[in-house]
């Protein structure tokens, strides 16, 4: 479920951007390589999982993959 939602979150900002959605992804994946995020994409991807989750993923230091982003967000708080 998590996975999804976060797939779906990155594409809406992938979509605003006027690219393709990303269909597949790898606990490796990188959010800047794979998505193509820039620091604003990352500040916007910040602020939806924050409204959605509650968990400022960010606040502890950078997050460069998605298998990090993932193991944050399953991560009991």
């Amino acid at each position: 479920m998590v996975k999804t939602r976060l797939l779906e979150i990155a594409n809406s900002i992938r979509k605003n951007k006027g690219q393709a959605p990303v269909k597949d992804l790898c606990a490796q994946s990188d959010l800047r390589e794979t998505f193509g995020f820039d620091s604003f994409d990352l500040a916007e991807l910040t602020v939806n999982i924050e409204a959605e989750f509650k968990v400022d993923v960010f606040a502890e230091g950078p997050i460069r993959t998605f298998g990090e982003l993932c193991r944050k967000l399953e991560k009991p708080q």
